[in-house]
């Protein structure tokens, strides 16, 4: 929350995503709810491209893609409708932070579902010592900070 209290910052760490995320040529930015949305909707607009919102269960209208997926302790249910990527679309991933890793596979497995090309991952905190990274594409992985 600091960071979309700053303007200064938070311009500074969008742009800093956008110039890693630009050449990959994403047509779609899909960001996790709820924190994934915020800069997720800046990058899509700085990317000249979509946003897909990737939500929790029974909070998108019309038919929606669910996956479910592990957390720490529990498990959990992200959805995008069913018409929002179309076959053969680059798609970049996005959350605040990269865990553990699994939001982005579940985010990874509702791209590749509905047909979309995973053009990178985008996230402005990783937390390296739990792993995240692993399972991800090493070089399509950029990290704004890491702890």
């Amino acid at each position: 929350m600091p960071l979309l209290r700053n303007a200064d910052a938070l311009r500074e760490a969008v742009d800093a995503v956008v110039e890693w995320a630009a050449p990959r040529r994403p047509e779609l930015v899909i960001g996790a709810e709820a924190r994934g949305f915020l800069v997720g909707a800046a990058l899509a607009y700085s990317l000249g491209c979509g946003f897909v919102p990737a939500r929790r269960e029974g909070k998108l209208p019309l038919e929606t893609t669910p996956v479910e997926y592990e957390l720490e302790y529990a498990t959990s249910v992200l959805e995008v409708q069913t018409d929002a990527i179309r076959e053969g679309t680059r798609v970049l991933i996005h959350d605040d932070v990269l865990a553990t890793g699994g939001t982005a596979k579940a985010m990874t497995s509702l791209v590749e579902q509905l047909g979309g090309a995973i053009a990178g991952y985008a996230f402005l905190i990783e937390l390296a010592f739990l792993n995240g990274r692993e399972g991800l594409p090493a070089d399509d992985v950029f990290s704004l900070i890491r702890y």
